[in-house]
């Protein structure tokens, strides 16, 4: 008996006790049955075009990672922004009111009485106040500069318990105290500091007010809920009163209070200052401030968000292009997978993995240039750092899904192509 009868009565035996009749089989399912594609082997067929052709396979996923690249940077600078807006809250306190002048009825410039800080203290829940009076004078860095060239300095006379309330920090030296508060001594806001061109206390520094100078015996630092401080120059109310005839008004108080009573201290200031006309008191919280203006950064995210995906899009484009190129370069090879016993479903399969593969090797290369620059960019502006992981698993998930719709025509038309037509040349 030859090996190749042996091989047909192999084949032609007939099926074991418990197998079905080879002729009860529907013959598409027998097909199916003869001809699986596994999971890995669906790997395995999909990634032959992309290692054969790598410089292609690398300038198509370049396209796919710059448009997740720049949809995760936008989410993870976004997520980072917040992230310090939060821990800049928190470290600061939302229990910070700011008292300034509001609008008279009449039109007449509002006053508020000199001992304002003292009145609003007398509220329960109020832990302190500490109140910026105009000083009557301006600052320059000498007699010599003209006068009109301030700078947008403002002087004001301030109370000696100032840096309290407002967590403020000195950058360099010391700040008014019941000793100073009647020299000629001045602290100096970051900005107001720039501005004069003092750098430097510790070989006491001079500035021009009014006819007399002032020794400089500090610099604060930026005053993240105050800026009006940054842009000031502050000496003490007696030397104030003394030299320039201030009368202690204020036209900035600060409140400090319990957490769970901003609302209701914020209600019950303005007629304790003011109770003839508490309309013409206005009370306001920075930190909102500080929201609104990061708040208005997130304008900006959506239409980042729409170029990123515009980018994502232009990189599906490129890889159904690609992918139809490859079909039409491969014809052979179809032919001869197709010749072999691989079905239309094999093919399709093939060609929406190979789409998929690359596309997703585009969008783990997009995710982690993406965590990379928010990375950057938020150590270059001292934030917390914040990457969403939603993000991440949304740029890999999107990059799938676009590969994979980007597949289907070029899969299709893989699928359609006659075995015998295949295998000639184009």
């Amino acid at each position: 008996m030859t090996g190749t009868e042996v091989d047909t009565e192999q084949a032609e035996a007939p099926p074991g006790p418990d197998e079905p009749p080879l002729t009860s089989i529907p013959p598409k399912v027998r097909r199916r049955e003869l001809s699986k594609l596994r999971f890995v082997d669906m790997l395995a067929v999909g990634s032959l075009g992309l290692r054969a052709r790598k410089a292609r396979t690398f300038l198509t996923a370049l396209g796919i990672a710059i448009g997740i690249a720049a949809m995760v940077a936008v989410l993870g600078i976004t997520a980072s922004s917040e992230a310090q807006l939060e821990a800049e809250l928190a470290a600061l306190g939302p229990n910070l009111l700011e008292v300034t002048e509001g609008t008279s009825i009449t039109g007449d410039d509002v006053v508020f009485p000199p001992e304002s800080a003292v009145m609003i203290e007398r509220i329960g829940p109020v832990l302190n106040a500490v109140q910026l009076a105009p000083a009557g004078t301006t600052v320059r860095r000498t007699e010599f500069i003209p006068v009109g060239q301030t700078g947008g300095i403002a002087v004001f006379a301030a109370d000696i318990d100032l840096l309290g309330p407002l967590d403020a920090i000195l950058a360099q030296g010391e700040f008014l105290n019941e000793g100073t508060a009647g020299l000629p001594k001045v602290v100096l806001g970051s900005v107001a500091a720039q501005r004069l061109g003092v750098f430097d206390v510790s070989n006491s520094p001079q500035v021009y007010m009014g006819n007399i100078y002032f020794e400089v015996i500090g610099i604060l630092e930026p005053v993240e809920l105050a800026p009006n401080i940054d842009r000031s120059a502050l000496i003490g109310l007696p030397i104030a009163e003394r030299l320039y005839e201030a009368d202690g008004a204020p036209t900035l108080i600060y409140v400090r209070t319990f957490d769970d009573f901003v609302d209701a201290v914020r209600d019950l200031i303005p007629a304790t200052i003011r109770s003839s006309a508490p309309e013409e008191v206005a009370v306001s919280r920075p930190s909102d401030l500080l929201a609104a203006q990061r708040s208005t950064e997130e304008t900006f995210t959506g239409l980042l968000l729409g170029l990123g995906a515009v980018a994502l899009l232009v990189g599906g484009v490129g890889i159904a292009n690609v992918m139809v190129i490859s079909v039409l370069e491969r014809r052979a090879e179809i032919g001869v997978r197709r010749a072999l016993g691989a079905t239309r479903r094999h093919i399709r399969v093939q060609f929406v993995v190979e789409s998929a593969l690359l596309a997703a090797l585009g969008g783990l290369g997009g995710v982690g240039l993406g965590a990379a620059i928010t990375v950057g960019y938020a150590n270059n502006q001292d934030w917390v750092i914040s990457v969403p992981v939603e993000s991440l698993a949304l740029g890999v998930g999107a990059a799938l899904f676009i590969g994979a719709l980007a597949g289907l025509y070029p899969a299709a038309r893989a699928a359609r192509l006659d075995p015998a037509e295949a295998v000639h040349p184009v």
